[in-house]
């Protein structure tokens, strides 16, 4: 696996499980991601509105156009069910590749 393929699947997830709960449009992803890290984790809107339209045409999410809390016109975006597989699917795998680091780390 190629260095920017996980990249690009460690971004997906972060999308995935920010819309698990509720659609939301892309700012309110960047800051869900954000506030959820407590600041360790940022996403870029150069990265996050190509993988978000990447996402949306693989069908892992609907989009529609609505207005936000401020009234300002923005494309929310919800898991279809292909989404909610690919998270489960991705969960999995980024735990696994957790727990393979974490005893590595402990190995003396």
């Amino acid at each position: 696996m190629r260095p920017a393929d996980n990249l690009q699947g460690a971004l997906e997830l972060l999308i995935l499980k920010s819309l698990e709960r509720q659609p939301n449009h892309g700012f309110g992803i960047t800051l869900h991601v954000q506030t959820v890290s407590e600041g360790l984790l940022r996403v870029e809107e150069g990265s996050l509105y190509p993988a978000l339209h990447r996402m949306e045409k693989q069908k892992l999410l609907r989009g529609e156009w609505r207005k936000t809390e401020n009234g300002r016109r923005a494309r929310w975006y919800a898991l279809t069910a292909a989404g909610r597989k690919r998270l489960a699917e991705a969960e999995e795998g980024w735990a696994s590749l957790a727990k393979g680091v974490q005893r590595l780390l402990r190995f003396v």
